[in-house]
């Protein structure tokens, strides 16, 4: 059984791939911003205790809290 890899789990410079979303509520909100399945998503930096995190997708920079990143599904992480 493979892991299951969330945004979340990206550190700066990983890059990855969104499969899907665990909360739906969540999703239409991370829709409207780009956050797209098969878009690649980068996680650009952190703040300084790790939460919220600065991810890139589709040329734009959005600021997420750790918890909701949790829930936005990786299909892979290229490191």
């Amino acid at each position: 059984m493979n892991p299951k890899h969330t945004l979340a789990d990206l550190k700066p410079g990983e890059t990855g791939v969104i499969k899907g979303f665990d909360d739906e509520e969540l999703s239409l909100k991370l829709l409207e911003m780009g956050c797209l399945p098969g878009a690649s998503v980068t996680m650009s930096h952190s703040a300084p205790l790790g939460c919220p995190i600065c991810i890139n997708v589709g040329g734009c920079l959005l600021s997420l809290r750790k918890e909701e990143a949790a829930e936005v599904l990786l299909q892979y992480i290229n490191k």
